[in-house]
C-alpha cells in the first residue's frame, strides 16, 4: 500500500505507516511531530508528511513569524505552538532552522527536552554533538541534510546518529523522509561533503539551466521555447542517469558523434574549466559547511 513502510523487527509492525514508527511505544503526547521553523524545509517536510496522513492533525508548526505560522495553519491544517508546546505535545521535533539560528533555538528549547524525545534537525553543517551538548545528558538527536526537491517529493535526505540514537531512532527519522524522496544513511563524518553535493547540488543544476536557457535565447529562441526545451533535456537526463544503470561517461559518450555538434560543445567546456570549476565548487560549499558546524 501507498505509504507504508515496512519497520525492523521489535520496533512496530510490519507495514507501519509513518505515523504509527512516530509513535509506537510512546503513550503521552497528543501530537506525532512538532516542526520548529517554517522556512522552505521545515515546510516541504510537512508537506509530505500530511499529504500521506491525509490531514494536518497531529502535527504542530513553531514559527517565529505569526503571519507565517498562520499560513502553514491555513496550508496544511497543523496546529501551531511555542517551544515549550511543542516539547510538552510531541515527542519527535524537528530542528529546521538555518545553522546560524540553531544556538539560540537550542537555548530556549533545552530546558523543555527530554532523553524520551527523539530530536531530528536538517541544519546544516551543525553536529550533533553540539546539538547534544545543549540538551538533557542522554538525548537522542539524529542529523539530516535533505535538500530542496523535497518540495516536490523528489528530495534527497542524508541521516547520521548522534551519540544516543538507536537504530530505532534512524527508523523513524528514515520514516519522516521517505514522503519526500529518497533516504540514504551515512556516517556523520561523511556530512559535510554530502551537504556540498545534494545539499546544495540543486542549485548547481539550476545555475546551469539558467546559463543554457541563455545561451538559447542568444541563439535567437523565445525564452519559454528554451526553458522547455532545457527542462524536458534535464528531466529525461536525469531519468537516463537514474534508470539506465550506465556510468554518466558512458551517456555521454552515446551523445557524442565524432567531429559533430557536441563534441564542438564539449572542448569549449573543457578550454573554460568548467569541470575544474564544479569541483573547486564544491570543495568551497564543503568548507563552508564545516565553517558553520563551529559554534560561533
Amino acid at each position: 500500500m501507498a505509504g507504508r513502510y515496512p519497520a525492523p523487527p521489535g520496533h512496530t509492525r510490519p507495514g507501519a505507516t509513518v505515523a504509527d514508527m512516530i509513535d509506537a511505544g510512546h503513550a503521552g503526547p497528543d501530537a506525532r511531530l512538532a516542526v520548529i521553523g517554517g522556512g522552505k524545509i521545515g515546510e516541504a517536510l510537512l508537506a509530505g508528511l500530511v499529504r500521506q496522513a491525509g490531514d494536518g492533525e497531529g502535527f504542530l508548526v513553531v514559527e517565529r513569524s505569526p503571519e507565517r505560522a498562520a499560513e502553514l495553519t491555513d496550508r496544511y491544517g497543523v496546529g501551531t505552538t511555542d517551544l515549550a508546546g511543542a516539547a510538552a505535545r510531541a515527542r519527535v521535533l524537528l530542528l529546521a532552522v538555518k545553522p546560524q539560528d540553531i544556538d539560540a533555538l537550542l537555548a530556549a528549547l533545552g530546558p523543555h527536552v527530554t532523553p524520551d524525545h527523539l530530536v531530528v534537525s536538517v541544519a546544516a553543517g551543525v553536529p550533533t554533538s553540539r546539538v547534544e551538548a545543549a540538551l538533557p545528558a542522554g538525548t537522542p538527536v539524529v542529523r539530516v541534510m535533505p535538500n530542496t526537491p523535497a518540495l516536490v517529493d523528489a528530495g534527497m535526505s542524508v541521516l547520521s546518529a548522534g551519540a544516543h540514537a538507536t537504530e530505532a531512532h534512524l527508523d523513524e527519522a528514515e520514516a519522516l523522509l521517505l514522503p519526500v524522496g529518497q533516504v540514504r544513511r551515512v556516517p556523520e563524518g561523511q556530512q559535510d561533503a554530502v551537504t556540498a553535493l545534494s545539499g546544495s547540488g540543486p542549485a548547481y543544476f539550476f545555475f546551469l539551466v539558467e546559463a543554457m536557457i541563455d545561451a538559447g535565447i542568444l541563439l535567437g529562441l523565445p525564452r519559454s521555447l528554451a526553458a522547455d526545451l532545457i527542462v524536458q533535456t534535464a528531466y529525461g537526463a536525469a531519468v537516463m542517469l537514474r534508470d539506465s544503470g550506465e556510468h554518466p561517461v558512458q551517456l555521454r559518450e552515446a551523445v557524442t558523434s565524432p567531429g559533430g555538434t557536441t563534441i564542438a560543445a564539449i572542448r569549449e567546456l573543457e578550454r573554460h574549466g568548467v569541470r575544474a570549476a564544479l569541483i573547486a565548487a564544491i570543495e568551497a560549499a564543503h568548507q563552508r559547511s564545516v565553517e558553520l558546524g563551529r559554534p560561533s
